[in-house]
């Protein structure tokens, strides 16, 4: 019986173009969503546009542009990014929906009759990139760890709190009944140690008056939600919560993606707000490490973040998915270099499987009277464990070492030699190099789904290819 399966990535906030970070998240997301297509699985694939909050409101307000033009140019951008990256996602949430604003307002309505919601005055340090409180031991020489460039605001007004400290008891209860529901372990480990210090109750509602860019509270109209409160809410409103509660359990729980950065608001604080409204925690939370540039991290002060347009219009969008599966950790911080991809691009790329290929089926075109006769398969064991592992490098270095065990094959057995003198043998071993060729392409199709696809024409025509990869 097919099994469904739902799976999100993170709403990148709308503040800024996208870049390569963000395309590392979509694709390693629509890797996963292509393979259990593949394996048979039902699939809904969610993703979208975090658009509230006060650093949204800041940029418009210093371009001298209203909000809503502003969201609406920069969910704009992400969207293109399903044809720039080839994304599979069946579905674009955008948080300035009227079914997100309308979901989020009965979230808070449930939450507040199970109260789990008050109100008080309170003052606080507070980051606005992160969209984050933070207390002292949050902070390193007084700064935000993450930016420590960006001074800290405080904010002291009277705000709606959640009762996040009622819910550290349930939280490691559900950590240490799910021991695999955030990967990796260390990161696991990250927010059991947090949550094990203490709760802190936290703000989720911001003064109208001083920032009315967010989604409005349920009978109070002087006050907007707290964008993490909104957002976070968009995993369930995308699959029909709260009223077609037939489709919302059909896909929930879900299995997300996120940054580093986000732990503690993907793994204790989401999971306490779904605790509050009597709904299932999430399935898995797969958080991944920072793409840094030339050892540091990106940011546009600096001058030094990637547009992933570019790099697909130099070499092709199979190129750069190729890169961010195979080399960029899945989990770890990981160094980019322009210079790097392009010594990836020509190793293991044009001369690696685009020169393969060019050499099989010039031998199948000029050979062969006809297509080979394929059998079927099916990926291997432990390919199917390394991408639901999420272990996706490590995915793509099995399958490499098909592409190298191959090639090598061709070296020893040299096919091309002996078509000349045993034509019987040659044509065997043509033949037989074609197919394990065409169950390279097999393995590669949910990864790099365009080159896939123009090596089984190939093969299915006997017929050589356009060039897969020109070398640079």
């Amino acid at each position: 019986m097919d099994k469904n399966f739902y799976l999100t990535t993170t709403l990148p906030y709308v503040n800024a173009d996208p870049h390569i970070g963000a395309a590392f998240e979509f694709v390693t997301a629509d890797i996963v969503a292509r393979h259990r297509r593949l394996v048979g699985d039902n699939v809904f694939f969610n993703t979208g546009a975090d658009e509230h909050g006060q650093k949204v409101y800041t940029k418009a307000l210093e371009g001298n542009i209203d909000p809503q033009k502003y969201v609406d140019e920069y969910a704009e951008k992400f969207k293109q990014l399903k044809d720039t990256l080839n994304l599979s996602y069946d579905n674009f949430i955008r948080t300035t929906d009227e079914h997100h604003k309308s979901a989020a307002q009965e979230f808070w309505r449930q939450s507040l009759a199970k109260g789990d919601i008050y109100k008080k005055l309170y003052k606080t340090k507070y980051c606005v990139n992160c969209e984050l409180e933070k207390t002292d031991s949050d902070l390193v020489e007084g700064c935000c760890a993450d930016h420590p460039d960006k001074e800290l605001e405080t904010i002291e007004e009277e705000n709606y709190f959640f009762k996040f400290s009622k819910y550290q008891q349930p939280l490691l209860d559900l950590y240490k009944e799910n021991p695999q529901l955030v990967i990796p372990s260390f990161r696991f480990n990250e927010i059991i140690k947090f949550v094990e210090r203490g709760l802190e109750d936290f703000s989720i509602s911001r003064l109208k008056s001083k920032m009315p860019w967010g989604v409005e509270v349920p009978d109070d109209d002087e006050h907007v939600m707290y964008v993490w409160f909104d957002a976070l809410v968009n995993y369930i409103s995308a699959i029909g919560w709260p009223e077609d509660i037939e489709r919302f359990e059909k896909w929930w729980p879900v299995t997300q993606f996120a940054g580093k950065d986000q732990v503690r608001q993907q793994a204790a604080m989401f999971q306490a707000m779904l605790f509050s409204v009597g709904l299932p925690p999430s399935k898995q939370i797969v958080i991944h490490g920072f793409i840094m540039i030339d050892g540091a991290k990106m940011s546009k002060s600096v001058g030094n973040v990637v547009n992933p347009k570019e790099l697909v219009e130099e070499y092709g969008i199979d190129a750069l998915r190729y890169y961010l599966a195979r080399h960029i950790n899945p989990f770890e911080d990981s160094d980019f270099t322009k210079d790097k991809f392009k010594d990836a691009y020509n190793a293991n790329l044009a001369n690696g499987i685009g020169n393969l290929t060019a050499r099989i089926m010039k031998l199948a075109e000029t050979h062969l009277d006809k297509p080979v006769e394929l059998p079927d398969t099916q990926l291997s064991e432990e390919l199917i464990g390394l991408v639901e592992s999420f272990e996706i490098s490590k995915a793509m270095d099995l399958i490499w070492e098909h592409i190298g065990d191959l090639d090598g094959y061709i070296q020893t057995e040299k096919p091309f030699s002996i078509i000349k003198d045993d034509k019987k043998k040659g044509l065997e071993l043509i033949e037989n190099i074609t197919i394990k060729l065409h169950a390279i392409a097999q393995m590669l199709e949910a990864i790099l789904p365009e080159t896939s696809e123009k090596i089984k024409n190939a093969v299915l025509e006997n017929k050589m290819p356009e060039t897969l990869f020109a070398r640079k």
